[in-house]
């Protein structure tokens, strides 16, 4: 037997390896006395640990009482460039792309797109996501920076490229980005961590033929297309000056929907869109703690999830903690909806783990490759240390890792089989190194982006405050 102070990360570079956690959370159920085999990357076989024991007697086995081990969070929804700028997002009002996100990011040279997409993906790891979809880049240059920054990091990363042809000849314009979008596509084919997408930020950034012919690239390609729609009061209003119809209503017009479409937040959308998502097969990524500290309407994931459409969990970069999201897609539906109608349960706790996980997975079309602990998946899960006071005593596991589960009780995170972070640190590069480096850059990036923040820093709130009592 294993104690937690026994483990080392040296105890995982095996060839074959054969581990018997005490619980391994499997097809969205807790189960006991499973064991997994790895090698090259993969699940090579799952099942009863007796039976694994037997047939490969010579793996490095290592036993594991007291750890779950559960298929890694993917972040559905995220923006990598943006992690220099979380904290000024606190407090301000919807839309804030325009005042914070485009000035912020339209500064960063590739050096500082780098450092910022290196920091984002270590705060993924540390939050257990071994799988980000970025929504992608609002700023001139290749992807390169963003590539070498989440390929270094060793994380999985749908990487989106954002095509518009807005503001130029639209022949032109629409014939160089399609270029570029179909060698961004072959650019990444094969690559074994990085999975390319196509992203329109938002449908009013590109005429109608362009959207269509993205997503349609998409489809052939059999990767995703993305783009923001019905996020805000206003990105609604806009939609139905310009077009007339409301964003989803304008998408599905111009047949831009469908299973290659992967939209993010939809929190404002009305039963006819709803039912244009569920007939459609268009993914949804869900994003709970945008809605908690920024958006103005809560998606209804839940009556999403039970219409049969398809859903992830996105962080929209404001929170890379995987067990805080599962927390927060639960509980915003409960105060959002389920408060209103006496839903006790507001789906029974196991639709937000598997939204993190294997529902996650095939939203983003990666649901062949990563998203569940299954014999000829790629290895991406996490050591979830569950000998502690919250999960004594147990008696639903999935549940109890949706309400009780932290971040702190990530010992392992593993990605194509690899060891990537091992007590909330890189086990081959140096992760505090790079946080001195973005302290010493973060506060250049900003002061050259001509950013906009209508309320104060949180010392300065609290001075009005005591000055208005005054008063």
């Amino acid at each position: 037997m294993v104690s937690r102070t026994e483990l080392n990360p040296e105890m995982f570079d095996a060839q074959r390896l054969l581990l018997t956690p005490e619980y391994l959370i499997q097809s969205h159920e807790s189960v006991s006395n499973h064991a997994v085999v790895i090698e090259d990357g993969y699940f090579s076989d799952v099942g009863p640990a007796e039976n694994l024991l037997a047939r490969y007697p010579d793996a490095v086995h290592i036993d594991l009482p007291g750890f779950a081990l559960m298929p890694g969070f993917i972040d559905a929804h995220h923006h990598l460039t943006q992690s220099f700028g979380k904290a000024l997002a606190f407090g301000e009002p919807s839309e804030i792309f325009k005042r914070v996100w485009v000035p912020l990011e339209g500064n960063l040279d590739s050096e500082l797109m780098y450092l910022s997409g290196k920091l984002a993906a270590l705060e993924s790891l540390r939050g257990g996501f071994t799988t980000v979809v970025d929504a992608g880049v609002r700023t001139e240059g290749n992807l390169e920076p963003i590539a070498k920054a989440v390929t270094e990091a060793g994380i999985r990363c749908v990487l989106g490229m954002i095509c518009t042809d807005k503001g130029e000849d639209p022949s032109s314009a629409q014939n160089k980005t399609l270029k570029q979008a179909e060698n961004h596509l072959d650019e990444w084919a094969n690559h074994n961590l990085i999975h390319p997408s196509l992203a329109i930020s938002i449908p009013e950034a590109a005429s109608d033929e362009m959207i269509y012919a993205v997503s349609n690239l998409c489809r052939e390609a059999d990767v995703v297309f993305q783009t923001h729609v019905n996020e805000h009061l206003a990105s609604v209003e806009r939609s139905l000056i310009q077009r007339g119809l409301r964003p989803l209503e304008h998408l599905h017009s111009i047949k831009a929907l469908g299973p290659q479409t992967l939209v993010a937040h939809a929190t404002l959308v009305t039963p006819k869109e709803i039912s244009i998502l569920q007939e459609s097969g268009t993914a949804v990524a869900y994003n709970p703690v945008a809605s908690q500290w920024k958006g103005n309407a809560t998606a209804p994931a839940l009556y999403m999830h039970e219409q049969g459409i398809r859903l992830g969990l996105g962080t929209d970069a404001t929170r890379s903690d995987g067990f805080r999201l599962i927390d927060a897609a639960e509980a915003t539906q409960r105060l959002s909806y389920g408060h209103q109608t006496g839903d006790f349960s507001s789906g029974g706790g196991w639709p937000w783990l598997d939204q993190a996980t294997a529902s996650g997975a095939e939203a983003i079309s990666l649901g062949k490759l990563t998203g569940e602990i299954k014999k000829g998946k790629v290895a991406d899960f996490l050591l979830v240390d569950v000998d502690t006071p919250e999960f004594q005593p147990s008696r639903d596991l999935v549940w109890e890792l949706t309400r009780f589960g932290n971040r702190d009780q990530i010992v392992g995170v593993f990605i194509a089989g690899d060891l990537r972070l091992w007590e909330g640190w890189p086990v081959d590069w140096d992760g505090k190194a790079l946080m001195r480096e973005v302290s010493q850059r973060t506060s250049e990036a900003i002061e050259k982006a001509p950013i906009q923040k209508i309320h104060p820093h949180s010392n300065k709130h609290r001075i009005l405050f005591e000055e208005r009592k005054r008063d």
